[in-house]
This record gives C-alpha cells, structure tokens and sequence, in this order.
C-alpha cells in the first residue's frame, strides 16, 4: 500500500529535523503539531515525551512506542585555536565519522563544521594500519580563533551528521537517523489509522520518547505515567539482505519485507501471537526475529514497568544502522502502522493478556 503524500511529507519534515539524544524538542515538536491534526489531544511531559492520545470507550489503555531521538555528538572541550573537540552521543562506530560534515546546534542558531584527521600522507605506516578513534578527531568550524569558536558554541552543544535524505527507488530512502524517527513516525501513522477508519473501543496513546540511545529512560518514565494494559514498541532491526551479512545468527531481514516482529523473554507472547494474527488478517507479511535475552530497544524498559506490562516489538529492517547513511523501505513503515491498527482494532473491549 503507498504512503499518502501528507504522510510523506510529515516523513520528511521529522527526518530533516535534529533530534540528538537528551535534545529532541525541536522534532517532539514537529511530531506533536503534526499529531495535533487529528488526535482529541497531544501532551509533552517533562522528560521531553511526546504523546498524542484517541480517547477510548471502555476498552484497554494501549501504548504504541517509537523513540524519537537519534545518535550524535556533544562538545566537551574548545581550544583555543578554535578547533571543537567532542564526545558521541549513543553508540557510534568511530570510522564512519572521519570527515563527515556536521551541524552543532549552538547557543545563537546552527553552526556548520567538519571531522578532522590528518591527511594519509602524513601517517606512519603504523598509524595507516591502526583504527582512528574519536578521541583523535576533531571538528573544524572555520573558526578564526578559540574566542570565534566560544561566541558560537559552549561545552555541551550537540550535533548530527549533516547528510541530506537521499530517494535510492520509489521505495528506498537514505538518511541519517532513521534510528528511530521512522519509529514514532510508524506510532502515529498507527494512530492516524485508528482515528481515520472504524475506531476502536481502547484508550490509545502514541508516544514519541526520548532517550533511547543513551538509557531508556523516555519508554520507562512514560510508562510509568501512562499505566498502560498493553504496549508495542517501535524500532529498527539490522537488515541481512547485504553483503556482509550474517543470516545465521541474526536471520532473514529484508528491505521491503514487511514488519519484523520479536520473540524473546521481554515480550509476551500473548501479544506476539495477536500481531501475528492481525497480520494474516490484514494480509501484511511479516517475519518473525529471535530476541532470546534482552531487545536492546524499549520494549525492555516497557515491559518491566510497575508490574509488567504485555508488550510486543515491531521492527523495521534498517540497513547500516547507526551509521549517517541508513536505508529503510517506505513500504514497510506502512505496513507496520497497517499491522498495529490492526492489532489494535482486534483487542476488543477485555482482552486477557496473561500468560497461561
């Protein structure tokens, strides 16, 4: 099924947006203005959580999480020939940033730079032969002197890589981030579904959480609040539909091959088993993803909260996570907002989500 072109449009407008872990307010707010259009109402809390909520008639409290935040940098030291030094934000891979552009949210607007490292021609053998590491890079603002540079920025401005969003096919796109704004992009579509189609009788709320890369902390604080029945998380998973990929420990995972859903000590498998029914209902095909320990998204901090809360994690193959070039298919984010509608809809006024 193809993305309307006002969800395309909101896509684009939230990937555009920078939105580094701990300094999401910027795409919280374009989430929420968009939410604003059809939810009976949209809140923020004061972590920073965005939610938008379809008021329900009896039926269950239902969350359906996407983190918004992305990976990036803070500056931690500015010397005083003006070069920024800088620490990461969530987990990078420290090859991926040599000479990437980057945009530092300063104090008085953006300010532009780029990675430095010295050129190939001035390493040793040794030094060609041995990883880079962050700590030996550094940003280049053009900066005249270290007070040029402290007018623009101060320690503990953030920063994302500067890549603008590339359309590889009708369905592919490249950007950076994708991690996990496609995510609480998916929790309103989700939401936009239920609102425009046959609405249901559950209390749901869509929430947009921060904090994801660095420590859960949005999902578990805005569970908390919520005190939800039932949860599905939103995230990426690792495509293996590459070449270097390793289908026999982390399995099938295709771009365009629909949702991906875990299984896995941290989510019920009454809810698995719905979401796999709601899939065949809605002729959406799906895939299921191994998840024996811990998720590493936040499904973990959901499914823990208070007394436990059933919880479901729906993925969408991402290739070259965390790096400023991932791709994601378009059909998939549609298909995993189809899926959870669906799933949705199908709870009925008192589902019993134990396990038996």
């Amino acid at each position: 099924m193809a993305m309307s072109d006002s969800s395309r449009s909101f896509l684009l407008r939230l990937l555009e947006t920078a939105s580094p872990s701990g300094f999401e307010e910027e795409a919280a707010r374009v989430w929420r203005a968009e939410a604003e259009s059809f939810a009976d109402a949209t809140e923020v809390d004061v972590m920073g959580n965005s939610t938008a909520r379809l008021r329900g008639d009896g039926g269950p409290t239902v969350i359906i999480e996407g983190h918004i935040d992305e990976i990036g940098v803070m500056v931690s030291h500015i010397d005083d020939d003006g070069f920024i030094w800088f620490q990461p934000v969530g987990g990078w891979d420290d090859q991926v940033l040599i000479g990437q552009r980057i945009r530092l949210l300063g104090t008085h607007g953006p300010v532009v730079g780029v990675i430095g490292k010295r050129a190939r021609h001035q390493l040793s053998p040794e030094d060609m032969n041995s990883v880079s590491k962050m700590r030996t890079q550094w940003i280049d603002i053009g900066a005249k002197d270290g007070d040029d540079a402290r007018s623009r920025l101060r320690v503990g401005d953030v920063g994302v890589i500067e890549q603008p969003l590339l359309q590889l096919s009708d369905d592919l796109i490249a950007c950076r981030g994708l991690d996990n704004r496609v995510g609480a992009f998916v929790a309103l579509e989700a939401l936009r579904y239920l609102h425009a189609t046959d609405r249901p009788s559950a209390d749901v709320w869509a929430v947009a959480a921060v904090q994801e890369e660095i420590n859960f902390g949005g999902a578990r604080t805005s569970t908390f609040g919520i005190n939800p029945d039932v949860a599905i998380a939103l995230d990426v998973t690792h495509a293996t539909d590459h070449p270097d990929a390793d289908k026999r420990g982390n399995g099938i995972c295709n771009l365009g091959g629909g949702p991906m859903l875990a299984r896995g000590s941290a989510t019920s498998p009454v809810v698995v088993a719905r979401l796999l029914a709601a899939a065949e209902g809605a002729n959406i095909t799906v895939t299921v993803e191994a998840t024996p320990r811990a998720t590493g998204t936040d499904a973990d901090a959901i499914a823990y909260a208070r007394a436990g809360v059933p919880t479901g994690l729906v993925s969408i193959p991402n290739r070259y996570m965390h790096s400023p070039s991932e791709i994601v298919s378009l059909r998939d984010l549609d298909d995993c907002a189809r899926l959870i509608a669906a799933f949705v809809r199908e709870l009925g006024d008192a589902p019993d989500l134990r396990r038996h």
